[in-house]
């Protein structure tokens, strides 16, 4: 009998002891599984802002939990003003497509607010509901909306490093530097900007921009693998913000969808000046995902030179598309960035300014898709990786272009 009962005890202490294992088997893959959708989402911390967006965060208790249908948040107007400290100039930090942009803090989270004068339309709650629930690493998270005071209004996460225009454009003029044409069938000849004036705050190495420009695309390429695609349509240097910690998300998507939606005529095409538009927009009177492509052309070599070259564009009173513009810059000495010495080599460089010019390359279904452009510049990061942090093998200065492009 004793024997039994010492038998049975061992078989209850085995069978403890494995469902103890079992418990914490099961507790580590649920948080490895939680851990793994959350890094897909497009927050710097996305397990606080999905609660929070759904009406559990951190606050939540302090007021009622306002959203609309599948999770798209409703806020009042007087939270709104109460975060902007009524829409105060000194909480003003732009204007985009959407018109104003403020920074507030709402509900202990500093949040983004997009101000668009118009009256309450179910079309403006529709497709606020639709974007809000596209999540992406990549992409500017939509908080919510608020249509009140003859206004219609985004809320949206807070990047706290801004554009990319804050940290690639630096000011003063540009002095010559002699060079070489290339040996390549491309439309332009590479230059080098001269370290002349003041520069932008933050030195980007090659490395970093290629980072940068990974996670833009990866963004893109998530709006288009939509079913239906849907295409950004106004894709520029500036709508691809930076967090914390320099992951790029692309602001804006859907928004020129939202405004046709809410304007009471279709927004028209003006002929002011937009490097980043491609030039078959105009002609086919549609966009496409090639026109996306087009427009990432456009920021990657504004990523290259480290110039605002719609700037340029505009200083030279010409409407032409920015590759026209390279093309006319035959004779000029500015379009390597010049704080990228030392960060790049030479294939790495090369590569890069061929990916953009297939991009921008016509007519538009040669260029190549959002997904086979971010597995390209996959490549050339590791690649570049590889040789100037293992090998050590960046440049030690600005190659020409005849340099750049001459075949091995």
């Amino acid at each position: 009998m004793v024997k039994v009962a010492t038998i049975v005890g061992g078989s209850a202490g085995t069978l403890a002891i494995m469902a103890v294992i079992m418990g914490f088997f099961w507790f580590f893959k649920s948080c490895k599984s939680f851990s793994n959708r959350a890094s897909e989402t497009g927050s710097s911390d996305p397990s606080e802002l999905t609660e929070w967006n759904r009406g559990v965060g951190p606050s939540s208790s302090a007021g009622p939990s306002l959203y609309g249908p599948q999770g798209a948040r409703e806020f009042m107007l007087e939270e709104l003003e109460q975060a902007t400290k009524q829409f105060a100039e000194s909480s003003l930090i732009g204007y985009g497509g959407f018109g104003l942009v403020y920074k507030g803090l709402l509900r202990d989270f500093v949040v983004a607010i997009k101000r668009h004068p118009g009256i309450p339309r179910p079309e403006f709650v529709a497709g606020v509901t639709y974007l809000s629930e596209i999540q992406h690493r990549n992409l500017v998270t939509l908080l919510g909306y608020c249509q009140e005071g003859g206004s219609q209004m985004l809320v949206y996460e807070y990047l706290p490093n801004g554009s990319m225009c804050n940290h690639l454009y630096g000011n003063g003029s540009l002095n010559k530097i002699d060079s070489l044409h290339d040996t390549m069938a491309l439309p332009f000849r590479v230059f080098v900007s001269a370290d002349t004036g003041r520069e932008a705050p933050t030195r980007l190495e090659f490395k970093e921009r290629l980072s940068i420009a990974l996670g833009a695309a990866r963004g893109l390429c998530h709006l288009h693998g939509l079913k239906p695609p849907l295409i950004h349509k106004n894709f520029k240097t500036g709508n691809v913000l930076v967090d914390e910690d320099f992951i790029a998300k692309v602001a804006d998507a859907g928004v020129s969808m939202l405004l046709e939606k809410i304007e009471e005529a279709s927004p028209s095409y003006t002929s002011s000046v937009n490097v980043f538009r491609d030039p078959e927009v105009e002609v086919l009177g549609s966009f496409t995902e090639t026109s996306d492509v087009y427009s990432f052309g456009a920021f990657l070599l504004e990523l290259i030179t480290g110039q605002d070259e719609a700037m340029h564009i505009n200083y030279m009173g010409s409407n032409e598309s920015l590759i026209q513009w390279v093309q006319s810059r035959l004779s000029c000495n500015d379009f390597v960035d010049h704080r990228l010495v030392g960060s790049f080599t030479m294939a790495g460089i090369k590569d890069m300014i061929k990916l953009a010019l297939k991009c921008m390359s016509f007519p538009g279904e040669r260029r190549p898709d959002m997904n086979t452009v971010s597995i390209e510049l996959e490549r050339i990061r590791e690649n570049e990786m590889e040789m100037t942090t293992v090998k050590g093998e960046g440049t030690a200065k600005i190659a020409l272009g005849s340099e750049l492009f001459a075949s091995k």
